[in-house]
């Protein structure tokens, strides 16, 4: 049982290290090694403080020597979630985010602590475009991604380095099906919510030089540069599906609410303007309302 649950561990995409009280590690998975540059022999059988990693928190303090999340997780029970910078092999500071849980015996006496960690670098580049984004005031406050202003200038900007570059751009037009519907049937706070779970899920799957905004009422629009052959296909119905698994919770009910999105998609074409790529895109959207919804139509 315990080498299955090892495997398991080893075979995680996320970087998992296991230490008793005494902080010593006596486990660390594969993804470890990849985002430490630290292989399991390197580190099995030393203690935190003697800070290899050197964890610090975003001012710069060291942990690794005194209250680090997993030391408090030990020590209270409760698990956390952080986000710190470690020191990898090769010197440099790599952004991770941490969360803690303790370990239990069968007598439910804490033995140790578990620490879950995972590369943040996406993750601080996003946060740092939201509050960009903010102080712009090019943020829509409901979603927390662009608004339509920021779509704009983004689409002007896009445009010229397409026509510079001959890079492939495209523009894809998302529409929230019978979201009046939604908000007759469930209420504006309700609707709001599906609003805000349709961009987060959108936001959380795309690249960090996509962009993404909310057009208006329940439209969203994508700017995707420098897609390969046939890529604007799939990333369209992949969004598309991944909306459609989303969950929207609800007061009072065991059973969340699922939206589904139609969309229009097209790739910018040389000698035209931004805004007629957006009409053309606007216009497959609504071949895929009259195609029966929750699809995507390209031209």
């Amino acid at each position: 049982m315990e080498q299955n649950f090892k495997d398991v561990l080893d075979n995680l995409l996320e970087a998992v290290y296991v230490t008793d009280l005494d902080r010593r590690i006596v486990y660390w998975n594969k993804r470890a090694e990849d985002l430490t540059g630290f292989a399991k022999e390197e580190v099995l059988g030393l203690t935190c403080s003697e800070n290899l990693l050197g964890h610090v928190d975003r001012r710069g303090v060291p942990l690794c020597r005194g209250e680090c999340p997993l030391s408090q997780t030990m020590s209270d029970g409760k698990p956390r979630e952080a986000m710190i910078f470690l020191h990898h092999k090769d010197g440099f500071r790599r952004p991770v985010r941490v969360r803690t849980s303790p370990l239990k015996d069968a007598s439910g006496v804490i033995s140790g602590g578990i620490e879950v960690f995972e590369d943040a670098m996406g993750y601080l580049a996003l946060e740092e475009k939201i509050q960009l984004l903010e102080s712009l005031s090019l943020l829509d406050p409901l979603t927390r991604i662009g608004n339509r202003r920021y779509l704009e200038e983004q689409m002007e900007e896009k445009f010229r380095e397409f026509q510079i570059s001959g890079l492939s751009l495209g523009f894809l037009f998302f529409d929230i099906d019978h979201f009046k519907r939604v908000n007759d049937s469930w209420g504006h706070l309700v609707g709001d919510r599906v609003l805000s779970v349709v961009a987060a899920t959108l936001k959380h799957s795309l690249r960090i030089y996509d962009v993404l905004g909310r057009w208006g009422g329940e439209e969203f629009l994508l700017l995707l540069p420098n897609l390969k052959e046939g890529a604007l296909e799939e990333v369209s119905d992949r969004l598309r599906k991944m909306v459609a698994a989303s969950d929207v919770f609800l007061e009072n009910s065991y059973e969340p609410l699922h939206v589904t999105v139609s969309g229009g998609a097209t790739l910018a074409r040389l000698g035209e303007t931004p805004q007629r790529t957006l009409e053309r895109a606007d216009e497959l959207l609504y071949e895929s309302k009259s195609a029966g919804r929750n699809c995507i139509t390209f031209g």
